[in-house]
């Protein structure tokens, strides 16, 4: 029998959820003093605007809301689901002032992606966009990368039993220290120093490239954000193929490579412990699934010939290959080239990888690798169970940081998460499919958007039909929290109608 939430659960949300929106139009004041300090006027009222809207919004649901008690798990599932779609809606408002976005829809559209560090885009004259606005891009990956509701558990939150259920809902299990509340800071800790080697270095070689200091710095912190949180906006229409650079190339990669490891796993190789990158199932299975996927990319591309030479493969199709994985979105090419120019074996090999992704507990999408790795393990204890004598004992065991023994629930959910990412591959494949286009690249272009990954073959433009546009939002908003938080909220609406 369904329960009908109560007056109640209805405040505790709205409380908790002014929160999050009160931490959003703090971090839209970045935008609003950046626009300030380079002249830019209008973008400047564009995000003081933006940010008063979401400042007077959080203060009164806090205000009227205010609520002691701490989230249950059906609260705090659905509050961050709501919280995604608020900052969905508070985050496409500088973008639609702009007038760079033909609707409202279209700004809603860039706003989800860069919150779920997808990077597909339907900006236009991306050339002539303001940098206040420009950067508000990346910073909504940065912002989405680490996760919303990470700065509610860095700055608003003091019980560590709440948070860890927003933390779970915001699809991500695995706790890096002691506590949630210390391993939202640590992420941050991580992310704000990769920020400063990361922009540092790419900043460096820009320079050498001939642009001028404020330039590099304002180019290479928008592309770091975008690297290492695994999204794929640049500030040029070219994407990295505007910079020109092997150099630039090589450290975008290595970027998006950091992003798509477990935060668990920078947190061993700061203490010291190296060997757990090779030890580690995740990575390894991260780094043989590349490899994998690479050798398809490769023998599609040699075969016809796409790239003839071996560096213009590593740039081109490799590159590719890694923004794919990664969950990036980062293109060395433009994106019809991926269907008049590439085999279907080739693209076969990047939407393998783009369905598959990085590590769970990181700031890419997908699958994971880790849910692979349990699926791969659990299928062959099984085989070894049929082969082995009756009395013989088969334990269900990999290294992931630590030993760990898989429980039926660990298998179970992993294989859930795992099928439900394929259906929504597939839906997203059909709906474009039934408007005309071609089911490979309806194909291309869906899993890029469940998978929040960013790469396009072109489908994806500011001309798409309403309806997909849509398809693509709500594919980005469940490929980002994995599901099981937005079926809770379902689950409550429905109990609001139909429960007792």
């Amino acid at each position: 029998m369904l329960l009908k939430p109560q007056i109640k659960d209805i405040k505790i949300t709205s409380f908790y959820l002014g929160r999050i929106i009160l931490g959003l139009g703090l971090v839209l004041i970045i935008p609003c003093l950046f626009a300030v300090l380079n002249q830019e006027i209008n973008p400047a009222l564009d995000f003081a605007i933006s940010s008063a809207i979401a400042l007077i919004a959080g203060f009164l649901l806090i205000t009227f809301c205010k609520s002691k008690e701490e989230l249950n798990w059906m609260q705090a599932m659905g509050m961050v689901s709501l919280s995604w779609i608020a900052a969905m809606f508070l985050g496409a408002i500088p973008l639609y002032l702009s007038g760079h976005w033909a609707s409202y829809l279209n700004a809603c559209f860039d706003a989800m992606s860069g919150f779920a560090t997808c990077g597909l885009t339907l900006v236009e004259d991306l050339a002539h966009l303001s940098r206040a606005h420009n950067l508000w891009r990346h910073l909504m990956m940065f912002v989405g990368g680490q996760g919303i509701v990470i700065i509610a558990l860095s700055l608003f939150v003091r019980s560590s039993s709440g948070a860890f259920k927003i933390y779970v809902g915001e699809a991500r299990e695995e706790k890096v220290m002691p506590s949630v509340i210390s391993t939202a800071r640590f992420i941050w800790l991580v992310s704000l120093v990769y920020l400063i080697l990361g922009t540092t270095t790419l900043a460096s070689i820009l320079t050498a490239e001939g642009f001028s200091l404020k330039s590099a710095i304002f180019h290479s912190s928008c592309i770091f954000m975008a690297a290492f949180d695994t999204g794929g906006f640049a500030p040029q229409s070219q994407n990295i193929a505007y910079y020109h650079s092997f150099a630039f190339e090589i450290t975008c990669m290595v970027l998006m490579i950091l992003g798509a490891l477990n935060f668990k796993l920078h947190y061993a190789l700061w203490s010291g412990n190296r060997r757990e990158i090779i030890r580690n199932i995740e990575t390894t299975t991260f780094f043989i699934t590349v490899m994998c996927a690479f050798l398809l990319v490769v023998i599609g591309l040699t075969k016809e010939g796409t790239y003839p030479a071996g560096l213009m493969l590593f740039r081109k199709g490799f590159f590719q290959l890694i923004s794919a994985h990664s969950g990036t979105g980062y293109m060395t090419i433009f994106a019809p080239q991926f269907i008049k120019e590439w085999p279907v074996f080739a693209i076969l090999g990047i939407i393998a990888a783009m369905g598959l992704g990085g590590a769970v507990c990181s700031t890419t999408g997908g699958i994971k690798v880790l849910r692979l790795s349990i699926f791969l393990k659990t299928l062959g204890n099984e085989i070894k169970k049929i082969m082995l004598p009756r009395s013989s004992v088969v334990t269900d065991k990999l290294h992931h940081v630590k030993d760990m023994v898989l429980d039926e629930r660990q298998v179970r959910m992993a294989l859930l998460i795992f099928l439900m990412y394929l259906g929504l591959y597939g839906i997203g494949a059909v709906f474009a499919s039934l408007y005309g286009f071609p089911f490979l690249a309806s194909l291309f272009e869906s899993v890029s958007a469940g998978a929040n990954v960013g790469l396009s073959c072109g489908i994806i433009n500011p001309s798409l039909p309403a309806l997909l546009k849509i398809i693509y939002i709500l594919q980005m908003w469940f490929g980002r929290l994995e599901f099981i938080a937005i079926f809770t909220l379902f689950g409550v609406l429905i109990a609001a109608v139909k429960g007792r």
